[in-house]
Order: structure tokens, then sequence, then C-alpha cells
């Protein structure tokens, strides 16, 4: 498939650095304005001793605390059960949840719509592959859609991803990008 679905725009994808996430809420506001949804992304479920990577519990009480009680905030992670995931995702689905935090749980199989923000903290931690796949959330309708990269990659490799992310919306020139970068196997 070399075409977008009829009506629909490609994704706008941006890289920022976290000390910018202030004006990125702002950016959010808009979107949450025009009765828009937002998803957040962050590579954890929880706080961890080892990494200093953000985490959706955490991400979810920082969101909260930004846009709360004017918008909702739902939490999503795959330690919940099946349940508890399908009431969250169907809260989101029918827009009583404006802002989505959670791991990569969404990666595949949701189609809302109307969500046209998609937020990854910690950007650089993730494969091309997975990066694309989240930014695949967000764009399924008539709106204009966004992808915004939160990362200060530590390594050469994270920076090429955040440039290839940045630069191309084609899925075959992203898995060619990290065939490139990884090598086969």
């Amino acid at each position: 498939i070399d075409e977008m679905p009829a009506g629909r725009q490609p994704i706008k994808t941006y890289w920022i650095r976290k000390k910018q996430v202030p004006q990125l809420k702002e950016e959010i506001h808009k979107e949450l304005k025009n009765k828009s949804q937002i998803y957040v992304v962050g590579p954890l479920i929880e706080e961890s001793e080892e990494l200093d990577l953000e985490n959706a519990t955490q991400l979810a009480n920082l969101y909260a605390q930004s846009f709360a009680p004017e918008y909702t905030v739902g939490l999503l992670h795959g330690r919940m059960s099946a349940e508890e995931k399908d009431e969250v995702m169907d809260a989101f689905k029918q827009q009583t949840i404006d802002i989505l935090v959670s791991t990569t749980v969404i990666e595949v199989g949701i189609d809302v719509p109307n969500a046209t923000m998609m937020v990854i903290h910690d950007a650089d931690r993730f494969g091309l592959a997975q990066l694309h796949q989240l930014r695949g959330r967000v764009g399924r309708g008539s709106k204009q859609s966004f992808c915004i990269l939160v990362a200060d990659p530590k390594g050469e490799n994270g920076v090429k991803r955040m440039q290839i992310m940045t630069s191309s919306t084609d899925g075959f020139v992203i898995s060619q990008k990290d065939l490139e970068m990884r090598g086969p196997g």
C-alpha cells in the first residue's frame, strides 16, 4: 500500500527534548479544545530502580495534574486484567477519557478516529518498527494528526532513530533504515 486511505492526512511527526514538554502541553491543550483525544506512551508501567525512564503510572499522574478536572486521564498497561483493559479502551473509544496514558499495549488493533496526537516519552528507547506502529494509532480520521517523540538520546543510534521517524511516514523506508542500522537476522 503506497497511499493513504481516502480522507486521511499524513501524520506530522516531531522530535522534542524533555525540557520542551511544557510547550508540548500547550499544544495538547489546543487539541483537547478541538474535542480531539490524546495518546501518551511511556516505556515502563511503574518506576524502576535500574532505569531512569518515564513510566505510565507517573505520567498518568503528571498529565492529570496538568489537565484534570477539565479533561479525563486514563491509564492502560499490560498488568491490568483483560476486563480492565477493555473497560479503559471502551471509555477512550466512547470519548469519556480524553488522554489515555499507556505502555505499548496500545501498539496494535485499536482504532479511535478522534485521537489526533500520539506523545511517546523516552522515544529513543523504542525501535523504529514499534515507533511506526505506535504512530499508526493516530491519523485514522479526517483531522490532522501528530506524533511527538520526546527524547534525550544518549547515543548516536537513538538520534538516528528520531531523525528517521521525523523524516518519513513510509513503513518501507523505515524498515529499510532499520535493516541498515541493525543488520539482518
